[in-house]
Protein backbone atom coordinates (compact mmCIF):
# COMPACT_ATOMS: atom_id res chain seq x y z
CA UNK A 1 0.00 0.00 0.00
CA UNK A 2 3.15 2.38 0.40
CA UNK A 3 4.38 1.65 -2.39
CA UNK A 4 1.01 2.66 -4.66
CA UNK A 5 0.88 5.67 -2.43
CA UNK A 6 3.91 7.15 -3.48
CA UNK A 7 3.86 6.22 -7.21
CA UNK A 8 3.31 9.95 -8.48
CA UNK A 9 5.88 11.35 -6.17
CA UNK A 10 8.42 13.89 -7.86
CA UNK A 11 11.90 14.47 -6.74
CA UNK A 12 12.21 18.14 -5.95
CA UNK A 13 16.11 18.95 -6.48
CA UNK A 14 16.97 18.64 -10.20
CA UNK A 15 19.66 15.84 -11.03
CA UNK A 16 22.66 15.58 -13.10
CA UNK A 17 22.75 12.75 -16.06
CA UNK A 18 25.60 11.14 -17.36
CA UNK A 19 27.56 11.27 -20.50
CA UNK A 20 28.83 8.03 -21.60
CA UNK A 21 32.82 8.18 -21.92
CA UNK A 22 35.64 7.02 -21.46
CA UNK A 23 38.15 7.34 -18.61
CA UNK A 24 41.58 5.34 -17.48
CA UNK A 25 40.87 3.30 -14.37
CA UNK A 26 42.85 0.51 -12.74
CA UNK A 27 40.71 -1.85 -14.64
CA UNK A 28 41.94 -0.06 -18.33
CA UNK A 29 39.62 1.75 -20.64
CA UNK A 30 36.23 1.63 -19.04
CA UNK A 31 33.26 2.03 -21.60
CA UNK A 32 30.03 3.44 -20.32
CA UNK A 33 31.80 5.76 -17.49
CA UNK A 34 30.01 8.27 -16.16
CA UNK A 35 31.45 11.92 -16.65
CA UNK A 36 29.70 12.87 -13.48
CA UNK A 37 27.96 16.61 -13.86
CA UNK A 38 27.86 16.62 -17.79
CA UNK A 39 24.51 16.17 -19.50
CA UNK A 40 23.50 13.43 -21.71
CA UNK A 41 21.22 14.27 -24.16
CA UNK A 42 20.48 10.40 -24.80
CA UNK A 43 19.41 10.48 -21.35
CA UNK A 44 16.29 12.47 -21.83
CA UNK A 45 15.53 12.19 -25.53
CA UNK A 46 12.61 10.09 -27.17
CA UNK A 47 13.89 6.40 -27.98
CA UNK A 48 15.81 3.60 -27.02
CA UNK A 49 18.65 4.06 -24.51
CA UNK A 50 22.00 3.74 -25.05
CA UNK A 51 23.11 0.58 -22.62
CA UNK A 52 26.32 1.74 -22.05
CA UNK A 53 24.96 5.18 -21.51
CA UNK A 54 24.35 4.44 -17.35
CA UNK A 55 23.56 0.69 -17.55
CA UNK A 56 26.56 -1.22 -18.01
CA UNK A 57 30.26 -0.88 -18.22
CA UNK A 58 32.84 -2.78 -19.92
CA UNK A 59 35.99 -2.52 -19.28
CA UNK A 60 39.50 -3.69 -21.14
CA UNK A 61 39.65 -6.48 -18.79
CA UNK A 62 36.72 -8.27 -20.37
CA UNK A 63 34.72 -6.64 -16.48
CA UNK A 64 31.04 -6.06 -17.05
CA UNK A 65 30.17 -3.90 -14.25
CA UNK A 66 26.09 -3.11 -14.41
CA UNK A 67 25.23 0.26 -12.44
CA UNK A 68 21.63 -0.83 -10.17
CA UNK A 69 19.27 1.52 -10.05
CA UNK A 70 18.80 -0.59 -6.33
CA UNK A 71 20.90 -0.55 -3.23
CA UNK A 72 22.04 -4.03 -2.42
CA UNK A 73 21.54 -4.54 1.64
CA UNK A 74 21.41 -8.19 1.80
CA UNK A 75 18.37 -8.83 0.10
CA UNK A 76 20.64 -9.71 -2.98
CA UNK A 77 18.78 -7.35 -5.54
CA UNK A 78 22.26 -6.87 -7.03
CA UNK A 79 22.63 -10.39 -7.85
CA UNK A 80 19.38 -10.23 -9.50
CA UNK A 81 20.37 -7.24 -11.32
CA UNK A 82 23.29 -8.88 -12.82
CA UNK A 83 21.38 -12.16 -13.59
CA UNK A 84 19.13 -10.07 -15.92
CA UNK A 85 21.61 -8.35 -17.83
CA UNK A 86 24.13 -11.24 -18.25
CA UNK A 87 20.92 -13.40 -19.38
CA UNK A 88 20.44 -11.21 -22.31
CA UNK A 89 23.95 -10.07 -22.80
CA UNK A 90 25.06 -13.73 -22.84
CA UNK A 91 27.66 -12.63 -20.96
CA UNK A 92 30.00 -15.26 -18.48
CA UNK A 93 28.77 -15.40 -15.11
CA UNK A 94 32.32 -15.01 -13.92
CA UNK A 95 33.02 -11.18 -15.43
CA UNK A 96 30.01 -10.00 -14.21
CA UNK A 97 30.16 -7.49 -11.48
CA UNK A 98 27.82 -4.54 -9.75
CA UNK A 99 27.53 -1.25 -8.49
CA UNK A 100 25.40 1.55 -7.13
CA UNK A 101 23.70 3.74 -9.70
CA UNK A 102 22.53 6.65 -8.91
CA UNK A 103 21.95 10.93 -9.93
CA UNK A 104 19.60 10.12 -12.69
CA UNK A 105 15.84 9.31 -11.96
CA UNK A 106 15.44 9.10 -15.82
CA UNK A 107 17.30 5.73 -15.74
CA UNK A 108 17.16 4.58 -12.00
CA UNK A 109 14.04 5.80 -11.08
CA UNK A 110 11.64 3.16 -9.11
CA UNK A 111 9.00 1.87 -12.00
CA UNK A 112 6.88 0.59 -9.18
CA UNK A 113 6.68 3.79 -7.57
CA UNK A 114 6.08 5.83 -10.86
CA UNK A 115 9.79 6.58 -12.22
CA UNK A 116 10.38 9.43 -10.83
CA UNK A 117 12.54 9.19 -8.07
CA UNK A 118 15.09 6.75 -7.49
CA UNK A 119 14.94 4.41 -4.34
CA UNK A 120 14.81 0.97 -2.69
CA UNK A 121 12.03 -0.67 -0.83
CA UNK A 122 9.17 -2.52 -0.63
CA UNK A 123 10.69 -5.28 -2.32
CA UNK A 124 10.47 -3.07 -5.29
CA UNK A 125 13.74 -3.77 -6.83
CA UNK A 126 13.18 -6.61 -9.26
CA UNK A 127 9.76 -5.78 -10.42
CA UNK A 128 11.70 -2.46 -11.30
CA UNK A 129 14.24 -4.15 -12.96
CA UNK A 130 13.19 -6.92 -14.21
CA UNK A 131 12.61 -6.08 -18.01
CA UNK A 132 14.41 -2.56 -18.09
CA UNK A 133 17.99 -4.49 -17.52
CA UNK A 134 17.09 -7.63 -19.90
CA UNK A 135 16.82 -5.04 -22.39
CA UNK A 136 19.68 -3.31 -21.58
CA UNK A 137 21.58 -6.44 -21.60
CA UNK A 138 20.03 -7.35 -24.91
CA UNK A 139 20.71 -3.87 -26.35
CA UNK A 140 23.87 -4.27 -25.31
CA UNK A 141 24.39 -7.25 -27.11
CA UNK A 142 23.24 -6.47 -30.12
CA UNK A 143 24.92 -3.10 -30.54
CA UNK A 144 28.45 -5.65 -30.17
CA UNK A 145 27.42 -7.94 -32.33
CA UNK A 146 26.89 -5.11 -35.16
CA UNK A 147 29.96 -3.61 -34.34
CA UNK A 148 31.67 -7.30 -34.91
CA UNK A 149 29.55 -7.74 -37.76
CA UNK A 150 31.06 -3.99 -39.28
CA UNK A 151 34.74 -4.90 -38.27
CA UNK A 152 34.85 -8.23 -39.68
CA UNK A 153 32.21 -7.16 -43.07
CA UNK A 154 30.33 -10.20 -42.22
CA UNK A 155 25.89 -10.36 -41.84
CA UNK A 156 24.90 -9.73 -37.89
CA UNK A 157 22.66 -13.14 -38.35
CA UNK A 158 26.51 -15.15 -38.48
CA UNK A 159 27.82 -13.59 -35.18
CA UNK A 160 27.51 -16.24 -32.01
CA UNK A 161 27.62 -14.65 -28.54
CA UNK A 162 28.60 -17.10 -24.97
CA UNK A 163 30.33 -16.64 -22.59
CA UNK A 164 31.37 -12.86 -23.35
CA UNK A 165 32.78 -13.87 -26.77
CA UNK A 166 31.50 -13.25 -29.96
CA UNK A 167 32.72 -15.52 -32.78
CA UNK A 168 32.44 -16.24 -36.15
CA UNK A 169 32.65 -19.24 -38.58
CA UNK A 170 35.46 -18.02 -40.21
CA UNK A 171 37.66 -18.32 -37.34
CA UNK A 172 37.15 -14.60 -36.38
CA UNK A 173 36.93 -13.87 -32.51
CA UNK A 174 36.39 -10.62 -30.19
CA UNK A 175 35.27 -10.33 -26.54
CA UNK A 176 33.27 -7.86 -25.03
CA UNK A 177 36.00 -5.95 -23.73
CA UNK A 178 37.75 -5.42 -27.50
CA UNK A 179 34.98 -4.18 -29.14
CA UNK A 180 32.75 -1.89 -26.56
CA UNK A 181 33.88 1.17 -27.05
CA UNK A 182 33.51 0.90 -30.67
CA UNK A 183 29.64 -0.68 -29.71
CA UNK A 184 28.48 1.98 -27.52
CA UNK A 185 28.57 5.12 -30.17
CA UNK A 186 26.87 2.94 -33.01
CA UNK A 187 22.97 3.71 -33.37
CA UNK A 188 20.92 2.27 -30.67
CA UNK A 189 18.49 -0.37 -32.00
CA UNK A 190 14.83 0.21 -31.12
CA UNK A 191 12.61 -3.18 -30.31
CA UNK A 192 15.28 -5.96 -29.64
CA UNK A 193 14.21 -9.33 -28.97
CA UNK A 194 14.54 -10.83 -25.37
CA UNK A 195 14.85 -14.17 -25.16
CA UNK A 196 12.22 -16.37 -24.45
CA UNK A 197 11.76 -18.13 -21.04
CA UNK A 198 12.33 -21.41 -22.60
CA UNK A 199 15.55 -19.96 -23.43
CA UNK A 200 16.95 -19.03 -20.15
CA UNK A 201 20.14 -20.32 -18.77
CA UNK A 202 20.80 -17.91 -15.82
CA UNK A 203 17.47 -16.59 -14.82
CA UNK A 204 15.69 -18.89 -12.53
CA UNK A 205 18.71 -21.31 -12.51
CA UNK A 206 19.05 -22.83 -9.06
CA UNK A 207 22.33 -23.93 -9.16
CA UNK A 208 23.88 -20.26 -10.05
CA UNK A 209 26.15 -18.89 -7.48
CA UNK A 210 25.81 -15.49 -6.24
CA UNK A 211 28.62 -13.40 -7.54
CA UNK A 212 29.49 -11.80 -4.46
CA UNK A 213 29.59 -15.36 -2.85
CA UNK A 214 33.09 -15.62 -2.32
CA UNK A 215 33.83 -11.90 -1.70
CA UNK A 216 31.14 -11.85 1.64
CA UNK A 217 32.28 -15.27 2.41
CA UNK A 218 35.75 -14.23 2.42
CA UNK A 219 35.42 -10.85 4.48
CA UNK A 220 36.71 -9.12 1.26
CA UNK A 221 33.70 -7.64 0.58
CA UNK A 222 33.46 -3.59 1.02
CA UNK A 223 30.68 -1.70 3.16
CA UNK A 224 30.62 1.58 4.41
CA UNK A 225 32.36 0.30 7.44
CA UNK A 226 35.45 -0.98 5.62
CA UNK A 227 36.37 2.53 3.77
CA UNK A 228 39.66 4.04 4.03
CA UNK A 229 40.59 6.98 2.62
CA UNK A 230 43.99 8.82 2.67
CA UNK A 231 44.44 10.85 6.34
CA UNK A 232 40.64 9.85 7.00
CA UNK A 233 39.42 10.34 10.73
CA UNK A 234 36.71 8.68 12.61
CA UNK A 235 33.71 10.53 14.68
CA UNK A 236 31.64 9.22 17.14
CA UNK A 237 28.21 11.03 18.17
CA UNK A 238 26.93 12.29 21.05
CA UNK A 239 23.00 12.61 20.61
CA UNK A 240 20.54 14.24 22.96
CA UNK A 241 19.25 12.04 26.02
CA UNK A 242 15.59 12.78 25.35
CA UNK A 243 14.58 13.19 21.41
CA UNK A 244 14.00 16.94 20.66
CA UNK A 245 16.72 18.28 23.33
CA UNK A 246 19.51 20.49 21.62
CA UNK A 247 22.63 21.70 22.51
CA UNK A 248 22.53 23.94 24.89
CA UNK A 249 26.66 24.02 25.39
CA UNK A 250 29.42 21.74 25.78
CA UNK A 251 32.74 21.48 27.57
CA UNK A 252 35.38 19.20 25.30
CA UNK A 253 38.65 20.51 27.48
CA UNK A 254 39.40 16.79 28.74
CA UNK A 255 38.13 15.31 25.14
CA UNK A 256 40.73 17.10 23.81
CA UNK A 257 43.86 16.25 26.31
CA UNK A 258 42.74 12.09 24.94
CA UNK A 259 45.43 10.75 22.42
CA UNK A 260 44.68 10.76 19.14
CA UNK A 261 41.41 12.75 19.62
CA UNK A 262 41.46 15.65 16.54
CA UNK A 263 38.56 17.54 17.56
CA UNK A 264 34.98 18.08 19.00
CA UNK A 265 32.38 20.15 16.99
CA UNK A 266 28.84 20.66 16.70
CA UNK A 267 26.44 19.50 14.21
CA UNK A 268 22.62 19.92 13.58
CA UNK A 269 22.14 16.42 15.20
CA UNK A 270 24.02 16.84 18.53
CA UNK A 271 28.04 16.32 19.15
CA UNK A 272 30.80 15.11 17.52
CA UNK A 273 34.06 13.61 18.76
CA UNK A 274 36.61 13.25 15.85
CA UNK A 275 39.25 11.31 16.41
CA UNK A 276 42.54 9.38 14.73
CA UNK A 277 40.86 6.25 15.44
CA UNK A 278 37.39 5.06 16.31
CA UNK A 279 39.03 3.92 19.87
CA UNK A 280 39.83 7.73 20.73
CA UNK A 281 36.74 8.91 19.51
CA UNK A 282 35.30 6.61 21.95
CA UNK A 283 37.44 7.77 24.77
CA UNK A 284 37.40 11.10 24.00
CA UNK A 285 33.25 11.01 23.70
CA UNK A 286 33.29 9.61 27.53
CA UNK A 287 35.30 12.94 28.68
CA UNK A 288 32.86 15.68 26.81
CA UNK A 289 30.20 17.67 29.02
CA UNK A 290 26.73 18.59 27.44
CA UNK A 291 24.52 20.92 28.91
CA UNK A 292 20.93 20.17 26.66
CA UNK A 293 18.25 22.50 26.18
CA UNK A 294 15.07 20.15 27.50
CA UNK A 295 12.36 22.41 26.43
CA UNK A 296 10.81 21.04 23.62
CA UNK A 297 12.11 17.20 24.14
CA UNK A 298 9.61 14.19 24.40
CA UNK A 299 9.56 12.98 27.99
CA UNK A 300 6.98 10.41 28.12
CA UNK A 301 8.29 7.13 28.52
CA UNK A 302 7.00 3.87 26.69
CA UNK A 303 4.89 2.89 30.05
CA UNK A 304 3.16 6.28 30.44
CA UNK A 305 2.32 6.44 26.14
CA UNK A 306 1.03 3.24 26.00
CA UNK A 307 -0.98 3.95 28.85
CA UNK A 308 -2.47 6.83 26.92
CA UNK A 309 -3.25 5.02 23.96
CA UNK A 310 -5.28 2.48 25.67
CA UNK A 311 -7.12 5.33 27.19
CA UNK A 312 -7.99 6.57 23.72
CA UNK A 313 -8.65 3.39 22.35
CA UNK A 314 -12.12 3.98 24.28
CA UNK A 315 -13.06 6.77 22.26
CA UNK A 316 -13.88 6.70 18.61
CA UNK A 317 -10.65 7.22 16.18
CA UNK A 318 -9.75 10.62 14.94
CA UNK A 319 -10.36 9.40 11.19
CA UNK A 320 -12.11 6.37 9.54
CA UNK A 321 -9.74 4.41 7.01
CA UNK A 322 -12.84 1.59 5.72
CA UNK A 323 -16.75 1.53 6.59
CA UNK A 324 -18.99 -0.63 5.57
CA UNK A 325 -22.40 -1.50 5.97
CA UNK A 326 -23.66 -0.23 10.02
CA UNK A 327 -21.31 -1.45 12.28
CA UNK A 328 -23.51 0.00 15.19
CA UNK A 329 -26.56 -1.66 13.92
CA UNK A 330 -24.51 -4.93 13.69
CA UNK A 331 -22.98 -5.03 17.34
CA UNK A 332 -27.27 -4.35 18.30
CA UNK A 333 -27.96 -7.02 16.75
CA UNK A 334 -25.03 -9.45 17.55
CA UNK A 335 -25.63 -12.50 19.56
CA UNK A 336 -22.24 -12.51 21.27
CA UNK A 337 -19.74 -10.01 21.08
CA UNK A 338 -15.76 -10.95 22.05
CA UNK A 339 -13.08 -8.04 22.49
CA UNK A 340 -9.33 -7.98 22.49
CA UNK A 341 -6.70 -5.61 22.92
CA UNK A 342 -3.37 -5.71 21.43
CA UNK A 343 -0.13 -3.64 22.31
CA UNK A 344 2.69 -3.39 20.31
CA UNK A 345 6.33 -1.26 21.44
CA UNK A 346 8.60 0.66 19.80
CA UNK A 347 11.19 -1.40 17.51
CA UNK A 348 14.99 -0.45 16.56
CA UNK A 349 16.04 -1.59 13.23
CA UNK A 350 18.50 -3.14 14.69
CA UNK A 351 20.85 -4.32 11.20
CA UNK A 352 23.69 -6.12 11.11
CA UNK A 353 26.08 -2.75 10.24
CA UNK A 354 25.14 -0.08 12.04
CA UNK A 355 24.98 3.07 10.73
CA UNK A 356 27.83 5.06 8.97
CA UNK A 357 28.65 7.41 6.21
CA UNK A 358 31.97 8.85 4.87
CA UNK A 359 32.27 12.58 3.82
CA UNK A 360 35.05 13.95 2.14
CA UNK A 361 35.20 17.82 1.02
CA UNK A 362 37.52 17.91 -2.12
CA UNK A 363 39.94 21.19 -2.88
CA UNK A 364 38.34 21.66 -6.08
CA UNK A 365 34.59 22.49 -3.87
CA UNK A 366 33.13 18.99 -4.55
CA UNK A 367 31.94 16.80 -2.21
CA UNK A 368 32.18 12.79 -2.09
CA UNK A 369 29.94 10.51 0.15
CA UNK A 370 29.74 7.35 1.15
CA UNK A 371 27.24 5.00 2.48
CA UNK A 372 23.75 3.22 2.30
CA UNK A 373 22.58 5.66 -0.18
CA UNK A 374 18.62 3.78 -0.12
CA UNK A 375 17.25 7.10 -1.33
CA UNK A 376 20.31 9.11 -3.34
CA UNK A 377 18.12 12.15 -4.76
CA UNK A 378 17.28 12.69 -1.56
CA UNK A 379 20.82 12.22 0.11
CA UNK A 380 22.79 14.19 -2.61
CA UNK A 381 20.13 17.25 -2.07
CA UNK A 382 20.68 17.27 1.75
CA UNK A 383 24.38 16.60 1.55
CA UNK A 384 24.90 19.27 -0.93
CA UNK A 385 22.56 22.10 1.31
CA UNK A 386 24.25 20.89 4.72
CA UNK A 387 27.66 21.91 2.94
CA UNK A 388 26.72 24.99 0.90
CA UNK A 389 27.00 23.29 -2.52
CA UNK A 390 24.92 23.12 -5.46
CA UNK A 391 23.59 18.70 -6.06
CA UNK A 392 26.14 18.69 -8.96
CA UNK A 393 29.08 19.42 -6.92
CA UNK A 394 28.18 16.20 -4.66
CA UNK A 395 28.87 12.46 -5.76
CA UNK A 396 27.39 9.42 -3.95
CA UNK A 397 29.64 6.10 -4.04
CA UNK A 398 26.36 3.94 -3.00
CA UNK A 399 27.55 1.33 -0.62
CA UNK A 400 26.64 -2.29 -0.22
CA UNK A 401 25.04 -2.36 3.20
CA UNK A 402 25.18 -4.88 6.17
CA UNK A 403 21.35 -4.60 6.42
CA UNK A 404 18.86 -1.69 5.97
CA UNK A 405 14.86 -2.80 6.53
CA UNK A 406 14.57 0.38 5.99
CA UNK A 407 16.48 2.37 8.35
CA UNK A 408 19.00 3.32 5.66
CA UNK A 409 15.72 5.67 3.96
CA UNK A 410 15.74 8.17 6.38
CA UNK A 411 13.81 11.28 5.73
CA UNK A 412 16.34 13.92 7.51
CA UNK A 413 19.29 12.03 6.01
CA UNK A 414 20.76 11.65 9.62
CA UNK A 415 24.05 9.78 9.71
CA UNK A 416 24.86 11.79 6.18
CA UNK A 417 23.97 14.91 7.31
CA UNK A 418 26.76 13.96 10.14
CA UNK A 419 29.21 12.92 8.04
CA UNK A 420 28.82 16.06 6.00
CA UNK A 421 28.52 18.55 8.81
CA UNK A 422 31.73 17.34 10.79
CA UNK A 423 33.45 17.29 7.42
CA UNK A 424 32.39 20.96 7.21
CA UNK A 425 33.17 21.73 10.44
CA UNK A 426 37.00 20.48 10.09
CA UNK A 427 37.16 22.38 7.32
CA UNK A 428 37.41 19.90 5.01
CA UNK A 429 40.81 19.40 6.16
CA UNK A 430 40.26 15.04 6.09
CA UNK A 431 37.92 13.37 5.17
CA UNK A 432 35.58 11.59 8.01
CA UNK A 433 33.88 8.60 8.87
CA UNK A 434 30.71 8.85 11.07
CA UNK A 435 29.94 5.10 12.84
CA UNK A 436 27.35 4.88 15.15
CA UNK A 437 28.03 2.03 17.58
CA UNK A 438 25.47 -0.48 18.71
CA UNK A 439 24.60 1.57 21.72
CA UNK A 440 24.03 4.95 19.32
CA UNK A 441 21.83 2.17 17.21
CA UNK A 442 19.33 1.40 20.07
CA UNK A 443 19.31 5.14 21.07
CA UNK A 444 19.73 6.92 18.32
CA UNK A 445 15.68 6.83 17.21
CA UNK A 446 13.87 5.62 14.10
CA UNK A 447 11.44 3.39 15.07
CA UNK A 448 8.68 1.46 14.34
CA UNK A 449 5.68 3.45 16.23
CA UNK A 450 4.16 2.39 19.35
CA UNK A 451 0.77 0.77 18.49
CA UNK A 452 -2.42 0.09 20.21
CA UNK A 453 -5.38 -1.74 18.94
CA UNK A 454 -8.77 -2.56 20.03
CA UNK A 455 -10.83 -5.00 18.44
CA UNK A 456 -14.38 -5.61 18.59
CA UNK A 457 -16.58 -8.90 16.86
CA UNK A 458 -20.31 -9.71 16.71
CA UNK A 459 -21.84 -12.79 15.85
CA UNK A 460 -24.87 -13.76 15.15
CA UNK A 461 -27.15 -16.63 16.43
CA UNK A 462 -25.60 -19.10 13.98
CA UNK A 463 -21.88 -17.87 14.42
CA UNK A 464 -21.19 -15.99 11.80
CA UNK A 465 -19.02 -12.94 11.69
CA UNK A 466 -21.49 -9.63 11.24
CA UNK A 467 -19.72 -6.85 12.70
CA UNK A 468 -15.69 -6.20 13.01
CA UNK A 469 -14.34 -2.64 14.77
CA UNK A 470 -10.53 -1.93 14.57
CA UNK A 471 -9.07 0.90 16.51
CA UNK A 472 -5.39 1.74 15.84
CA UNK A 473 -3.51 3.82 17.93
CA UNK A 474 -0.19 5.18 16.92
CA UNK A 475 1.93 7.86 15.30
CA UNK A 476 2.38 8.81 11.86
CA UNK A 477 5.73 7.49 9.93
CA UNK A 478 4.83 10.41 6.60
CA UNK A 479 3.81 13.57 8.57
CA UNK A 480 6.58 15.66 8.63
CA UNK A 481 8.23 14.21 6.31
CA UNK A 482 9.19 14.43 2.32
CA UNK A 483 5.64 11.99 1.57
CA UNK A 484 3.64 14.05 4.50
CA UNK A 485 1.06 14.67 1.51
CA UNK A 486 0.43 10.98 1.16
CA UNK A 487 -1.36 11.28 4.69
CA UNK A 488 -4.96 11.59 3.41
CA UNK A 489 -8.00 12.64 5.48
CA UNK A 490 -6.12 12.13 8.53
CA UNK A 491 -5.33 8.38 7.30
CA UNK A 492 -1.58 7.75 7.22
CA UNK A 493 -1.92 4.61 4.80
CA UNK A 494 0.92 2.92 6.42
CA UNK A 495 -0.74 2.76 10.02
CA UNK A 496 -3.48 1.00 8.99
CA UNK A 497 -2.19 -1.40 5.89
CA UNK A 498 -3.15 -4.75 6.42
CA UNK A 499 -6.32 -3.87 8.76
CA UNK A 500 -8.26 -1.44 6.20
CA UNK A 501 -7.61 -3.90 3.23
CA UNK A 502 -8.31 -7.31 5.15
CA UNK A 503 -10.28 -9.78 2.71
CA UNK A 504 -12.74 -11.14 4.98
CA UNK A 505 -16.38 -10.80 3.65
CA UNK A 506 -17.82 -8.65 6.88
CA UNK A 507 -21.02 -7.44 6.22
CA UNK A 508 -20.37 -4.34 8.66
CA UNK A 509 -16.82 -3.61 9.21
CA UNK A 510 -15.02 -0.33 10.23
CA UNK A 511 -11.17 0.66 10.57
CA UNK A 512 -10.45 3.71 12.70
CA UNK A 513 -7.27 5.55 13.02
CA UNK A 514 -6.19 7.76 16.28
CA UNK A 515 -3.16 9.66 15.02
CA UNK A 516 -0.99 10.60 18.25
CA UNK A 517 1.80 13.46 18.15
CA UNK A 518 5.28 12.21 20.01
CA UNK A 519 8.89 13.45 19.84
CA UNK A 520 9.88 9.94 19.31
CA UNK A 521 11.52 9.91 15.86
CA UNK A 522 9.64 6.90 13.70
CA UNK A 523 10.26 5.58 10.81
CA UNK A 524 8.82 2.35 7.98
CA UNK A 525 10.28 -0.99 9.25
CA UNK A 526 10.26 -4.33 7.59
CA UNK A 527 7.15 -4.95 6.06
CA UNK A 528 5.86 -1.88 7.53
CA UNK A 529 2.22 -1.48 8.57
CA UNK A 530 1.27 -5.61 8.05
CA UNK A 531 3.90 -6.07 10.75
CA UNK A 532 1.56 -5.28 13.50
CA UNK A 533 -1.86 -4.81 11.93
CA UNK A 534 -1.92 -8.47 10.58
CA UNK A 535 -0.65 -9.79 13.82
CA UNK A 536 -3.52 -8.26 15.77
CA UNK A 537 -5.86 -8.60 13.08
CA UNK A 538 -5.14 -12.56 12.13
CA UNK A 539 -4.89 -13.19 16.39
CA UNK A 540 -8.16 -11.56 16.86
CA UNK A 541 -9.69 -13.88 14.04
CA UNK A 542 -8.44 -16.93 15.48
CA UNK A 543 -10.14 -15.69 19.01
CA UNK A 544 -13.29 -15.05 17.52
CA UNK A 545 -12.95 -18.54 14.64
CA UNK A 546 -12.38 -20.40 18.13
CA UNK A 547 -15.15 -18.94 19.82
CA UNK A 548 -17.62 -19.56 16.66
CA UNK A 549 -17.16 -23.27 17.09
CA UNK A 550 -17.70 -23.42 20.97
CA UNK A 551 -20.85 -21.20 20.42
CA UNK A 552 -22.16 -22.36 17.33
CA UNK A 553 -21.40 -26.10 17.91
CA UNK A 554 -23.69 -28.45 19.80
CA UNK A 555 -20.63 -30.70 20.07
Amino acid sequence: MLIKAIRNIRPTPSRRQFLIGATATGAGLVVGYHMLGRPAAADTAPGPVNPFNGYVQVGTDNKVTVLSAHMDMGQGCYNGIATLVAEELDADWAQMDVIGGWGNPALYGNLTWGGKVQGTGGSSAMASSFERYRRAGATARAMLVAAAAEDWKVPIGEITVAKGVLTHASGKRASFGELAAEAAVLPVPADVPLKDSGHWTLIGNEKLPRYDSLAKSTGKQDYTIDVKLPGMLTAVMIHPPLFGSTVKSFDASKAKAVKGVVDVVETPRGVAVVGETMWAAIKGREQVTVAWDDSKAEKRGSAELAAQYSALAKNPGTGTARNEGDVDQGFAAAAKTLEASFEFPYLAHAALEPLNAVARLNADGTLEVWGGHQMPDLYQAMAAQTAGLTPDKVTLHVMKTGGGFGRRATPDSDVIIEAVAVAKALGGKAPVKVQWTREDDMRGGRYRPLYVHTLRAGLDADGNLVAWRNHIIGQSILAGTPFGALVQHGIDLTSVEGAANIPYAIPNLRVELTTTDVGVPVLWWRSVGSTHTAYAVEAFLDEVAESRWSFASPC
